[in-house]
């Protein structure tokens, strides 16, 4: 399936959605191509002005007549949603990005279908740095995979797990990772706002300086410590921040949240993927 031919339908017009249309878009996609299913009036209106992509207020016959769906809906809304879908499915491949449900419970709720990708995007995807992790069913086979690394990859860069739990890992590196470094950010203009620069200097020396050294990090084939030891001279500035980092024992304490978040990751699986009881009869 090249992208020449394919129709994706985006189930959820939200942020995300929005963002991998216009990364497909900007890749030479057409809009004719793209369509999405947005019951809130204002998405849909802003969906249509801004990418001139058809959109249906509801699931139906002809919205799911596409090579792919997208599920951008919450996790919460994805049940009620894979079973009205269940009955629309013949060959299309599905790809989730609904957080933490895992693929054998969206399976079940669309009737056993199999060709699914689940997909742990991040926000950054919004303006077209993103990193996503992508696991498949067995039931997907290599094209299929080929077109989910083309959706993805419009929005950023993409790695495959042969093993979907590890997309417990990627969700709290990758996918929560984001709000970790604007908290580091955040910190670093209080300490500048404290050391009695002003509100835009803070911001400005913050910002560049984090967007500078991800840079560098990026480009160089050297890893992040020896970077970091090579700027850090001997008694100076660098080494001080540094040393009372350390003896705050800053580094365990990250290591620490990251495998919180892959523990809550975990528990959100088991929590959103379960059945509500049965009514009695």
């Amino acid at each position: 399936m090249s992208h020449g031919k394919m129709n994706l339908t985006f189930i959820g017009g939200g942020n995300m959605a929005a963002a991998i249309i216009g990364g497909l878009l900007q890749k030479g996609w057409q809009p004719a191509q793209l369509r999405a299913v947005e019951i809130a009036v204002s998405a849909r209106e802003k969906l249509e002005q801004i990418y001139k992509i058809r959109t249906f207020a509801a699931i139906d016959v002809e919205a799911t007549d596409a090579d792919c769906l997208v599920l951008a809906v919450k996790p919460q809304q994805l049940r009620e949603v894979a079973q009205g879908l269940a009955p629309l499915l013949s060959r299309q491949l599905i790809i989730t990005i609904a957080a933490g449900i895992r693929c054998g419970d969206l399976s079940r709720w669309l009737g056993g279908y199999q060709r699914i990708v689940r997909v742990m995007p991040n926000t950054p995807a919004l303006v077209l740095a993103g990193v996503s992790g992508l696991y498949a069913m067995s039931g997907v086979e290599e094209s299929a995979k080929q077109s989910a690394s083309e959706i993805l990859g419009a929005v950023g860069t993409i790695q495959w797990f042969a093993n979907e739990d590890t997309l417990d890992a990627v969700t709290a590196v990758s996918g929560s990772g984001p709000a970790y470094v604007l908290y580091f950010i955040e910190a670093l203009q209080q300490a500048a706002l404290e050391l009695g620069l002003d509100a835009g200097q803070a911001s400005q020396l913050a910002l560049e300086t984090f967007a500078g050294a991800s840079k560098l990090a990026a480009q160089s084939s050297e890893d992040a410590a020896t970077l970091r030891v090579r700027v850090t001279s001997k008694g100076g500035t660098t080494e001080r921040a540094l040393a009372s980092m350390e003896s705050d024992a800053i580094k365990a304490a990250i290591v620490r949240a990251v495998k919180a978040a892959a523990v809550r990751s975990r528990e959100l699986g088991d929590e959103l993927g379960r059945d509500p009881p049965s009514m009695p009869k």
